[in-house]
């Protein structure tokens, strides 16, 4: 039976320590913004991108809820459907463009 001595097995050599230099863990010239670290370069969106994101989110999901409850002059159709999911798909694309 083996006797093991920590992590390693008798005989086994432990393994030889890292060596760590110090060093910049940030880029230079980041500045600290909470717990985040941002450039000095970091875009910032206008406003008008997450009043559209909303907009198309709400607009899309308001078409699709008044097409089931029948609230459309002349009926339900797919095509309510397909442009209220679009509405939410440039919701979710421009959700992407924002910083």
């Amino acid at each position: 039976m083996l006797r093991v001595s920590g992590a390693y097995p008798a005989g086994m050599a432990n393994p030889p320590k890292r060596k760590v230099t110090g060093g910049r863990v940030t880029p230079k010239g980041t500045r600290p913004v909470g717990e985040q670290f941002l450039p000095p370069e970091a875009k910032v969106s206008p406003i008008w991108v997450p009043i559209l994101l909303f907009t198309l989110l709400g607009a899309g999901t308001v078409l699709i809820i008044i097409n089931y409850l029948g609230w459309i002059p002349g009926g339900t159709s797919n095509w309510w459907l397909l442009g209220g999911l679009g509405l939410i798909l440039g919701g979710v694309i421009t959700a992407t463009q924002l910083h």
